[in-house]
């Protein structure tokens, strides 16, 4: 079968492999939306739609949507090969000289900081290729990959391939750095003008096009997926950050591998936007049954704390823990401004009723889980056959 060139072409470089030059967006001929997409999309765009409306009677949203921030920077950095879990976020969060915590737990958290920092700035700045760098230089600050030029768009060539590969054996070798440049203004372009094509299946392009392009030296999958959030907020569909493909990808990465393959080979837009949008309406309904959990189980824990006699400090605490699930006695002494012997028996009667698990087992330094909570968040394990991604690489001219 002859190679399809409407995302594309390789083109052959003089150290005698071929690097992909993608096409300007929107692909060319126009993308076909068929009935079947029509209503994938029309689905997507419902549950969508339910998740923002839910979210709105939550009793403190923000909330909500740190929590997910948290876990979709878990598993995020966990397609790209990190082992940190959010319990691991937590406690960084609660003591961050923790020695026994896993070494690339800050590679997460600059992955929260990131993100907070993006949706910050989308408030003062158009969603453009200064922020994707400014961003880029969040993710990297301080950790593994900061020496790879953290905010700054590559000025050599990478690729895609089995670790320790040369580039002659890579898997996918992203646009050398002048069509790189020009890409990247289109990308630029097509973020402002997407024309016609609604936010689901723009931001859907957009991140494809990105991941072909590849600018950075180290980031481009976190950065790529964070893209798309940015998007629906920046064009309005969400009015809060809630939507985080990273699940849906992360069980499915082989798939989603292979129709970014097919995008640059076969020209095979509308697969990957069947993909795309059957990924958003899944992770929009899992929000939405989360979002309704959390208002059910906020109410029966007020009730619990309540029929405990624990007043107002036990109500405050309570709604606390949705903020800081993994506490100790001084953080609720110091969050609640009561001394240290009123948090303790806060926190031991919330113990008590099952609200919280003690999870050191000492009688010093103890620390707190809100379990009943973060099992809301609860992330199933990959099996084998999900193959790890392969590894991003630079010639190191």
């Amino acid at each position: 079968m002859t190679p399809s060139t409407r995302a594309g072409r390789y083109v052959d470089q003089r150290s005698g492999y071929s690097a992909f030059v993608p096409e300007r967006l929107p692909p060319d001929p126009p993308l076909t939306v068929d009935l079947e997409m029509v209503g994938l999309l029309s689905r997507a765009d419902q549950w969508l739609g339910r998740l923002d409306g839910l979210t709105q009677t939550l009793p403190n949203p923000s909330l909500f949507v740190a929590m997910y921030v948290r876990r979709e920077a878990v598993l995020s950095s966990q397609i790209e090969g990190t082992q940190s879990t959010l319990d691991d976020i937590l406690a960084y969060e609660l003591d961050s000289a923790d020695r026994d915590l896993p070494q690339d737990v800050e590679e997460v958290v600059n992955y929260v900081k990131a993100m907070n920092y993006g949706l910050d700035r989308l408030a003062t700045l158009p969603l453009s290729l200064r922020l994707l760098r400014e961003i880029h230089a969040e993710l990297l600050e301080g950790v593994r990959g900061g020496e790879r030029y953290p905010g700054e768009f590559r000025f050599t060539q990478n690729w895609i391939g089995p670790a320790g590969a040369p580039l002659q054996r890579a898997t996918f070798v992203p646009p050398p750095i002048d069509e790189m440049h020009a890409a990247l203004d289109d990308l630029e372009r097509f973020l402002h003008n997407p024309g016609p094509l609604p936010a689901l299946i723009h931001a859907a392009v957009a991140h494809a096009q990105f991941e072909t392009i590849h600018p950075f030296i180290d980031g481009n999958g976190r950065v790529g997926r964070l893209l798309i959030t940015f998007l629906l907020c920046h064009r309005g569909v969400l009015h809060r950050p809630l939507l985080y493909l990273s699940h849906y990808l992360k069980r499915r990465r082989t798939e989603y591998y292979a129709h970014l393959t097919a995008i640059r080979e076969e020209g095979q837009w509308e697969e990957w936007l069947r993909f795309f949008l059957a990924g958003v309406a899944e992770t929009a309904e899992e929000a939405t049954t989360t979002a309704r959990s959390i208002i059910t189980l906020r109410d029966d824990h007020r009730g619990l704390a309540q029929a405990a006699g624990l007043g107002i400090n036990g109500l405050v605490l309570v709604e606390f823990l949705f903020e800081r699930p993994l506490v100790n006695v001084n953080l609720v002494a110091s969050r609640l401004g009561v001394t240290f012997v009123t948090a303790n028996r806060l926190v031991e009667k919330l113990a008590e009723v099952g609200i919280l698990i003690e999870v050191t087992g000492g009688r010093r330094n103890r620390i707190f889980r809100y379990s009943p909570y973060l099992a809301l968040f609860a992330d199933e394990p990959i099996g084998f056959e999900e193959s790890p991604p392969e590894s991003t690489q630079a010639d190191g001219l």
